[in-house]
């Protein structure tokens, strides 16, 4: 029988896709006092991707990723990814969004998205939120899966995830040599 032990902690991440209209900087503050201070961002760039966001929230839309500083738990998610959906009704304009906040996490082995939609590589963890295996880490790098959408499966996304990756090393080295 193994003996049961908690993982690794992990760092919280967010994608922000949203129409010119939203007021950005309130969208970071109420994240920053959801989960903490941003360690990292991208800047905005359009968001190409996709028109599936479209009906709702308009063209143009565009996107940033934020890297928060702070190691969790990973049960934590699906309360985070709850509290991003408030937020996200926060922002809506005529029962329109217009911000999308797609919450999730990196750990060292792989990087995980929070949604309400299940599929089959999307396990349920609790409170109607699944847990969608984006990105596993291979060969010094993380790396796409069949499933893992395009924008995510971009190298300078990759690439993102991998510096923020060292970012999560740190961390648990630096909470390890704590008493």
């Amino acid at each position: 029988m193994g003996k049961i032990k908690r993982p690794d902690r992990v760092k919280l991440f967010a994608s922000l896709i949203f129409h010119e209209d939203v007021d950005l900087g309130a969208v970071f503050g109420k994240l920053n006092r959801l989960i903490g201070p941003a360690e990292d961002e991208t800047g905005p760039a359009l968001f190409t991707h996709t028109t599936y966001y479209d009906a709702e929230m308009g063209q143009g839309l565009k996107r940033c990723f934020v890297l928060f500083g702070p190691v969790f738990d990973r049960d934590i998610l699906p309360d985070i990814k709850l509290a991003t959906n408030e937020i996200e009704d926060l922002f809506a304009q005529n029962n329109k969004r217009t911000v999308n906040i797609d919450a999730g996490y990196i750990a060292l082995e792989h990087v995980i998205l929070a949604t309400t939609k299940g599929y089959a590589h999307r396990l349920y963890i609790g409170k109607g939120i699944h847990a969608d295996l984006t990105l596993m880490f291979n060969n010094g790098s993380y790396r796409a899966l069949q499933w893992t959408y395009p924008d995510y499966a971009e190298p300078e996304t990759i690439a993102l995830f991998n510096k923020w990756r060292e970012s999560v090393k740190l961390a648990l080295r630096g909470s390890r040599q704590r008493p």
